[in-house]
């Protein structure tokens, strides 16, 4: 009857990320905070996330989630991307005590691999995403 104890502490052990408040759901449409043109996209899936039955997937700060552009060029729209959410409005509660929250949801579009679609970054990023995908911290202009 202790494996939900093994199981937590194994997933510890493989990777350590604190915990931070899944605040977008499926549907939710987020501004795109890099220069490929797109304005607006939606979430449409959450990639790696694990769920209870009949609860609607969120994702985070960090995430990978597939997108559709909503708003933006039309060779850009009615496609499904990649995108990795480097804002949200809910605050965020760091290990030292303080929390951070943004003035709105943003992410930015990447390729399966990691690699991001621009070639900049509009606004901060927050540092959970910048310690997951080292390709975003490169092109951030403000690490918060």
């Amino acid at each position: 009857m202790s494996t939900k104890s093994r199981a937590v502490s194994a997933k510890g052990v493989e990777e350590f990320r604190p915990y931070v408040t899944r605040a977008l759901p499926l549907g939710a449409q987020i501004r795109c905070a890099d220069n490929t043109g797109a304005k607006i996209i939606e979430i449409v899936m959450v990639q790696k996330t694990k769920t209870r039955v009949s609860r609607m997937p969120a994702a985070a700060v960090g995430d990978f989630v597939n997108v559709v552009v909503k708003k933006g060029p039309a060779e850009l729209r009615k496609q499904v991307y990649g995108a990795v959410i480097i804002r949200q409005k809910y605050p965020i509660r760091r290990l030292n005590g303080i929390r951070v929250s943004f003035e709105d949801n943003a992410g930015v579009l990447v390729t399966p691999e990691g690699e991001i679609k621009g070639t900049d970054i509009k606004g901060p990023v927050a540092a959970e995403a910048s310690e997951k995908w080292p390709r975003i911290a490169n092109l951030a202009s403000m690490v918060v």
